[in-house]
């Protein structure tokens, strides 16, 4: 059966504003995965696994790697705007990219929503008396006007917000290790005791573990939104080339790092 050039060819989108450049691509792979899920949900992960949310971490980071790695091809060979829908729509059907594509949609409103909580009640905490509901609205209405900004703009305020981010992480990590080595001033080094005591390395067992691996693999979310803009980047095959493989291994140091960190200061 022959193949016709369509068939083989990349799509373009002339619609679409090729705005973002390199280091764009590699802060949304970061700040996108980088949120509530590690910053405040990594908490119900590490109180069911104990200190062996490490684990869950790697396991569902290695999962994580392998999908990445796959979309990471499919968007490198046809950039568009749907990502993985578009693909599915092309391979399987449209119905499934139209499944796909809103089930995606569903799943971005509820997280939205759920991480604009999230700020609030860190907000909350560092200035008590604020309404929360107030804190909620007023991060709504910064980051619509972000994304409702031109592509370029979109990208830069992705860029600084998300370096916010990383810079803090790699800060916390940097004190954790003086912390946990005893040579940050004012502390003694834990050692190995918080990762052994309290019930073990595994204190839930098996199914701790697995509550874990699901809690850690929604941390992971947000990913997939480097293969989102990279149609809209300037080189699209090579950029979501590039920044799919060194988001891969920034992500795993962040999160396995700052999961380590955590439970061996800190019994679980």
């Amino acid at each position: 059966m022959s193949r016709t050039t369509q068939d083989v060819a990349p799509p373009s989108d002339a619609s679409l504003t090729h705005g973002l450049k390199q280091r764009h691509l590699s802060m949304i792979a970061l700040g996108g995965v980088i949120g509530a899920g590690l910053f405040v949900g990594s908490g119900a992960g590490i109180a069911a696994a104990g200190p062996s949310i490490v684990v869950a971490y790697a396991v569902s980071g290695l999962l994580v790697m392998l999908v990445m790695r796959m979309l990471g091809e499919m968007s490198a060979a046809y950039p568009s705007s749907g990502s993985f829908s578009a693909h599915a729509e092309r391979a399987v059907g449209p119905w499934a990219g139209f499944t796909a594509g809103w089930a995606f949609w569903v799943l971005l409103c509820t997280a939205v929503g759920l991480e604009g909580i999230a700020a609030a009640k860190i907000m909350t905490g560092w200035l008590p008396g604020t309404p929360e509901w107030a804190w909620v609205a007023l991060f709504m209405v910064v980051f619509c006007a972000a994304n409702l900004a031109a592509v370029r703009n979109f990208g830069e305020f992705e860029f600084w917000f998300a370096a916010l981010k990383v810079g803090a992480i790699a800060l916390f990590l940097v004190l954790g290790v003086l912390a946990i080595t005893g040579i940050l001033p004012g502390t003694d080094s834990p050692g190995l005791t918080h990762l052994t005591g309290e019930g073990g390395f595994l204190p839930n067992g098996g199914e701790g573990l697995v509550i874990g691996l699901l809690a850690s693999v929604f941390a992971y979310g947000g990913l997939e939104t480097v293969t989102i803009a990279a149609a809209e980047s300037q080189d699209p095959v090579r950029g979501v080339a590039s920044a799919v493989r060194t988001a891969m291994w920034r992500i795993a140091l962040f999160y396995i790092g700052s999961m380590a960190v955590i439970v061996t200061l800190v019994p679980w």
